[in-house]
Formats: C-alpha cells, structure tokens, sequence
C-alpha cells in the first residue's frame, strides 16, 4: 500500500474528496517524513504547527464539500517565498532574522486553495547557483545516490527538488531564472514546470533578475504541474508584470492527444562533447512522440550559441540592482562596527559578510556591465542578443512548430563539491539548455525520461508557446506516458 506521503496530488485530492483519508493524516504523514530526512538538509525553517492548523481547515472545508483541488495538500515552499512570520532568507547571512509581515502572491493563492504549508526549503544563495552549494544553510543533498557520493540535487530550488523526490511533500514552489526549476527536476527525476513569464505572480519573492525570474510548481507527475499551477497562477495589480489572463483548466488540457502536432528539434542544442546517454534520450523522446501521432521536425534557433553568455549580463546587472537594497540599515543582517566607523563602513562590512562569495561574484559582474563606459559594450549589447534569441523562437513558431523538445540538462547529477571547485564557468553550462527560455519568456517543462547507466535520472525539456501551459503540459504528459518513468531512490537517508 502507498504511504500518504509518497501519493501525488491528484491521487491525495481524490482520496480527501471520497473520505479515505483526511488532510490531517497527509499532513502528519509528510511530518513524519521531514523529521527522519535530516540528511537531506531540504527543509530548512519547519512549520508543523503552521501545517496542523491549515490541515484541520482543510478538513473543515472537505467536509462542508467547498473543497478545491488543492485542499489539503502538504507542499514544500521554497525560501525565496516570503511568509508571513515565518523566517524568509532567500538562503542568504544577509536575511538573517527576517520574517516578512505580508505574504507573497503565490503562498497567498495556495493557502486560500486550501494547501498546507510544511515549512520553508533550501536554496541557493538568492537563487544563484546550479547545485544548491551556495545557501547559507549548506548543501541540500540529492535522495538519489551512486557508491558513497553525495549528488546534488541542483540548483537554484535543490530543496524543493530534494523535498519532492524523497517525498517529504507532495508538491513544492519554485523559482526558475535561467532553468532553476527544470535544472534541479532533472537531476532528481521530477517534473519541474517553468511557466510564461508572466502568468504567476512575483509579488512577494525575493527578487534576483526581475525581468527572468519566474515561479512554478515543482511535483511528482505532469498532472499534478497542471492542477498546481492552476492555483498559483492569475493577476496581480501589485505585480505589474503579471498578465491580466485568465487561468485556464490546465487539468482538463491533458487529452493525451497530440496527433498532427509538430515538434521542433532545434539542431544547434547538439552541443560539442554532449554524453552519448543524452543524445539517446533525446532521439527516444522524439520517437515518443512521433509514435504518439506527432511530426517530428528539424528547426533552426540559430542565435542559442549566445544565450549564455547573454543570461550572465543580464542577470547579473538585474542582480546588482536588486540586491543594493540590502544595506544592514532597515531589516536584516548588519556587521559589528568598530569605534569610529561611519554609514560606508556599514555598509560595506555588512555586505561583505552578509553575501556569499558567489553572490558577490555577480553582484560585481553586474555592476562592472552597467558601469559607464561598459553598458553599451556588455548589457546593451546582450539586450539586442536577448530580443534575436525570442525572435527565433517567435519564427520557430510562426512557422507552425507547436513545442520543441531538448535535453534539460547536460549531465546527469554531479556529487556535491566536483563543480564548485572547478572554474564557475564550468557550473555556468548547467544552464546550457534552459537560459533561452527565460530569455525569451517561453513556458518551459522538465519531464523524467530515463536512467544513465550509473542508474541516475535523466529529463527532457519541452518549450512551448507564450500563454499556452495547457498545450505544453499536453504535450509533456504524452510524453512521461510513454516514458514510463517511475523509479524512486533508494532510501539512504
């Protein structure tokens, strides 16, 4: 029998609605889990109190029948997330002590759907980083394991990818500015969904690049990405970069039907030196879905070769402005000052003790490039590659592609350390697949598709049309159909 904890949404939303178990049981099951899954290092702020008091409403609220999909379901929230009251760091020294007085957009949406809130997940230091070594609180560590390594569970939201694969929760929040959602669901063998920049609201997360990053759900099947994001998503007038769209039924999108639908396979991701295992993954996803009925076709997104090194102008410039807030003189961490030191000293002993060396490291790199002398030669040059790398997009599917399909991820994952110790440069590619589509603001989906031959999981990645999640989950749902992917960890921790 399945344990409570290891159910998926849909499976926990239709054992609530038929009385087989109560919100409470989920509740206390996912508990249960957390307390014995120290190792891990995913859950860094636990909430159980918080959790039992939204499990018994949602109980209250099944029982008087008023119960939407989301009622009841213990998820993870990722550390980016203000809640109110509740230590919100974004993994960072400089946070320390921070409990918001308001609640961000999306917890806001999901606590009003009924979900429980099981405490707040590990991170990269304000989101900047491919394998969750950055956080303040240490390393997350990936449930997956190869001989005595500990893996990563990626980055920038390892926590909630860890949280989710170990099944600490059924679900958990995440934020993705150049592949943090999709990066760390490959790695741990999840489905990560990037949403249009736009749909889902960022008033209330920590900013790090305001014009990339975007919040998702990060779940066990395509289907629970769909009901999810259907709670996560709507308005906002407090965010003005939110749209003013309907939320569709992104549950009801999920035909299974995609016959006459063209894929796009874009033939510059055939990257130099990309592991023999990836590009077969790649051809067997294609077959996948051709034998599902679509046509598979080869396109050209001749501009991808620049998005790297794009994506690491523009988000560190957007970083170095977002983040200069943070001063040591309204709320957060402030450096001891010695006698006789003024306001500048302040701030630079709180910066410089408050922020991680990785941190540090972008918020230079984006000063520099905004600097006079250096904006029209680095940022604005990046900002007209960023317009070229969507107008590829846009003609991929102007010619009548519907989603393209690509590797999520270079590798599988790496043991914790192995990167960091090399040139960042090298944990910069992690991205390679991913920064295009915060770029041009697609919706973007990791889906589990295989095993390496270590036995480590492996993802796909669909890119899908702006404003259309329901195609794009369509799509990804054939696609972990045929897949068949349902191997878990082995349990270590």
């Amino acid at each position: 029998m399945t344990a409570l904890n290891e159910l998926t949404i849909a499976e926990a939303r239709d054992a609530l609605r038929r009385g087989e178990t109560t919100a409470l049981a989920l509740t206390e099951a996912c508990l249960a889990a957390i307390e014995g899954a120290g190792a891990l290092n995913a859950f860094v702020h636990h909430t159980p109190e918080i959790a039992r008091e939204q499990a018994k409403a949602a109980d209250a609220r099944l029982a008087r029948g008023e119960a939407p999909a989301m009622c009841g379901i213990p998820l993870g929230i990722k550390d980016l997330f203000c809640t109110r009251g509740v230590p919100s760091q974004a993994a960072s020294t400089i946070l320390r002590g921070f409990r918001p007085e308001y609640e961000s957009a999306v917890t806001s949406q999901l606590f009003e759907a009924g979900a429980v809130m099981l405490g707040k997940l590990n991170m990269d230091e304000f989101a900047m980083g491919s394998s969750n070594e950055t956080s303040c609180y240490g390393n997350a560590v990936n449930p997956w394991k190869i001989d005595d390594r500990k893996l990563t569970p990626g980055g920038s939201s390892g926590g909630s990818a860890a949280a989710v694969a170990a099944d600490l929760c059924l679900a958990a929040t995440g934020t993705d500015t150049g592949g943090s959602i999709r990066q760390p669901a490959a790695f741990t063998g999840i489905v990560g969904l990037k949403p249009t920049y736009g749909r889902v609201s960022r008033w209330g997360i920590v900013a790090f690049a305001s014009s990339l990053d975007q919040a998702g759900p990060m779940t066990k099947t395509v289907r629970d990405a769909a009901i999810m994001l259907g709670a996560m998503a709507g308005p906002d007038a407090r965010d003005s970069t939110c749209a003013d769209l309907p939320v569709p039924d992104f549950e009801a999108a999920l035909t299974g039907d995609i016959r006459g639908r063209k894929i796009g396979i874009p033939r510059e991701y055939r990257m130099e030196g990309m592991p023999a295992g990836i590009e077969a993954l790649w051809h067997r996803g294609a077959e996948m879905l051709r034998d599902a009925g679509a046509e598979i076709v080869d396109i050209s997104l001749p501009h991808t070769k620049y998005a790297l090194p794009a994506y690491y102008v523009v988000a560190p410039a957007e970083a170095s402005s977002n983040l200069a807030r943070y001063d040591g003189v309204r709320y957060g961490y402030r450096a001891r000052l010695a006698q006789g030191d003024g306001i500048t000293e302040m701030y630079e002993k709180t910066r410089a003790e408050g922020f991680g060396k990785e941190v540090q490291r972008r918020v230079m790199v984006g000063t520099y490039v905004l600097s006079a002398g250096f904006y029209d030669a680095y940022y604005n040059r990046a900002r007209k590659v960023r317009a070229l790398i969507r107008r590829d997009f846009e003609q991929a599917f102007a010619a009548g592609i519907d989603a393209i399909l690509t590797p999520a991820t270079p590798s599988a994952a790496f043991g914790l350390g192995e990167m960091a110790a090399a040139d960042p440069v090298a944990m910069y590619l992690n991205d390679v697949f991913t920064v295009t589509v915060n770029l041009a603001g697609l919706p973007g989906i990791a889906v589990p598709a295989g095993l390496d031959a270590r036995g480590l999981p492996l993802g796909l990645q669909l890119i899908g049309r702006p404003w259309e999640e329901g195609e794009l989950l369509n799509h990804a749902h054939v696609l972990e159909r045929a897949a068949g992917f349902v191997s878990k960890p082995a349990k270590w921790w």
